[in-house]
């Protein structure tokens, strides 16, 4: 892999992370246009999404120093009951990521149809969330619970993890600035320790490495990293005008292409 192929993707990464229009499946679609191998996409993945869960740390810093404090002082307050909120949201995608992990793998194979499909939901999901009236509540159990299942479905190729559980919280009537925070922290748990699993798989096929070169592997990452923060910080501003509506548009017409072409 060249250094611009690493840092072309490394960018759509960090881009689509944060944005509501689905990283997997906007990196289904530059494998595609890249020609990345399948035996290589398990290495560049982890590379770019550490990438992107720095690049949440690093906006989130404030908050999540807090978290953790809070849950130093080992009682149950604010900050507990976030950790506990988290782990709501992990239970879905972790019971549909590990029992059906074999067939979710199968399906990140560059299949424009089903890439497309699942951009054209993420569209309509995007529009409910636009044409939703303002909220102010904060995320509570239930509504955690069903953000969990939004996230579940987001391992689909094309379907936008930020994008579905933002419009969820949104419909839900949750205040939209604590929507977009729940939704990016929510996320890192499962980022962080799916990364860590998949890089005992890398350790152990260290070719897979060599092949893409460890050089282009860190562009990417660095690419991943700056361009999710800025990314980031240009979605929670988005979501606080209420401006979903672009990004509905886009998946829309992404979505229909790839459909297009995988059809012909």
């Amino acid at each position: 892999m060249s250094y611009l192929e690493a840092i072309l993707l490394g960018i759509l990464q960090g881009l689509t992370e944060f944005l509501p229009v689905s990283s997997d499946g906007h990196l289904e679609l530059g494998k595609v246009l890249l020609n990345v191998k399948n035996a290589d996409n398990l290495t560049l993945s982890v590379a770019l999404h550490f990438g992107t869960a720095l690049s949440t740390i690093v906006v989130y810093r404030r908050e999540i120093g807090q978290i953790l404090a809070g849950l130093m002082k080992f009682r149950y307050n604010e900050h507990w009951d976030f950790a506990v909120k988290v782990l709501i949201t992990m239970i879905p995608a972790g019971v549909v990521g590990l029992g059906f992990k074999d067939e979710l793998d199968a399906l990140f194979n560059g299949d424009l149809v089903l890439t497309g499909t699942c951009l054209i939901i993420t569209s309509a999901g995007l529009w409910a969330g636009q044409l939703a009236p303002k909220g102010g509540k904060s995320v509570g159990f239930g509504a955690a619970a069903l953000m969990g299942v939004a996230q579940a479905a987001a391992l689909l190729p094309g379907l936008s993890r930020s994008g579905s559980t933002i419009s969820t919280a949104v419909i839900l009537g949750i205040d939209r600035t604590k929507a977009a925070t729940f939704s990016f922290l929510m996320v890192l748990p499962v980022i962080i320790g799916g990364s860590f699993l998949e890089l005992r798989k890398v350790i152990d096929a260290p070719q897979s490495v060599e092949a893409l070169g460890l050089g282009p592997l860190f562009a990417g990452f660095l690419a991943s990293l700056t361009v999710g923060i800025l990314a980031c910080k240009a979605m929670i501003a988005s979501v606080k005008r209420g401006g979903l509506w672009p990004y509905a548009l886009y998946t829309l017409v992404v979505g229909t292409l790839a459909l297009y072409f995988g059809l012909r």
